[in-house]
C-alpha cells in the first residue's frame, strides 16, 4: 500500500487524558494509524485510516481494550454483547468473554442487518453493542435496529475508537477507548482527490 506522508499530523487525540495513555500507544505501536487516501466503509474519504485488524491481531492487546469496554458497563446489567461484521464479531466475542455472558454478531442484509445462524436475541433481553471504529455510525445503529426488532434492549454502545471524537449519539450510554479528531470528506469536496492523491479502498 502506497502511503502518503505529511509534515503536519492529520488527526488529534481529543480530550487529553480521557483515555489511558497505553491505548492509543497499541495503535502506534501495531502501525495501525495509516495515512493517505482512503475510501472508508461510510463512503466519505479520508486523509487517516485505523487500521483496526493491525490490532486485533494480538489477543493479549485485544483483550485489554476489551476490559476498558466490559469495566465500563459491568454494572449495568449486560446479557448479551452484539456487534457487527467484521470487527464486531471479535469484540463482541472478548467482552461477552470478560463479562460472562453470550456474545453474538448481526450481519449486512438488504436493508440493514440482521442475527442470522440461529443467534437470538430475546425480548427485554439487555444487549451491549460493541464495534471497532466509529465514523458515521451507521453500523452501529444497524445492530442497534436488529435488536430492538428482536425486542432486546440496548443499554449501551462502546468501541475502540471514535473518529468523531463524541459527535454521535445514539441515545444510549456511550464508551471509547479512545477519541480522535480525525477529518473525513464527502467524495465531492474531498481535497485529497483534488490533489490526484491515488484512493484506496478499505
Amino acid at each position: 500500500m502506497s502511503l502518503r506522508r505529511r509534515r503536519t499530523r492529520p488527526w488529534r487525540e481529543e480530550v487529553p487524558g480521557r483515555a489511558p495513555v497505553w491505548v492509543l500507544d497499541i495503535f502506534r505501536q501495531t502501525g495501525a494509524i495509516l495515512e493517505g487516501h482512503f475510501l472508508l466503509t461510510s463512503g466519505r474519504h479520508s486523509g487517516t485510516y485505523l487500521e483496526k485488524f493491525r490490532v486485533l491481531q494480538y489477543p493479549e492487546q485485544t483483550q485489554r481494550l476489551c476490559r476498558l469496554i466490559a469495566e465500563r458497563f459491568r454494572d449495568s446489567g449486560v446479557q448479551v454483547v452484539a456487534g457487527p461484521t467484521t470487527g464486531g464479531i471479535i469484540l463482541s466475542f472478548e467482552v461477552a468473554r470478560q463479562l460472562g455472558v453470550r456474545g453474538v454478531f448481526a450481519e449486512s442484509v438488504e436493508g440493514g442487518r440482521r442475527f442470522l445462524r440461529g443467534f437470538r436475541i430475546e425480548p427485554g433481553e439487555r444487549t451491549l453493542v460493541v464495534d471497532d471504529i466509529l465514523t458515521t455510525g451507521g453500523s452501529i445503529r444497524d445492530v442497534l435496529d436488529a435488536v430492538r426488532q428482536a425486542g432486546g434492549e440496548p443499554v449501551g454502545v462502546a468501541v475502540l475508537a471514535d473518529r468523531t471524537a463524541g459527535a454521535a449519539e445514539f441515545g444510549v450510554p456511550f464508551f471509547a477507548c479512545t477519541a480522535l479528531k480525525i477529518e473525513s470528506y464527502e467524495p465531492s469536496d474531498c481535497p485529497l482527490c483534488r490533489e490526484g492523491v491515488p484512493l484506496t479502498k478499505t
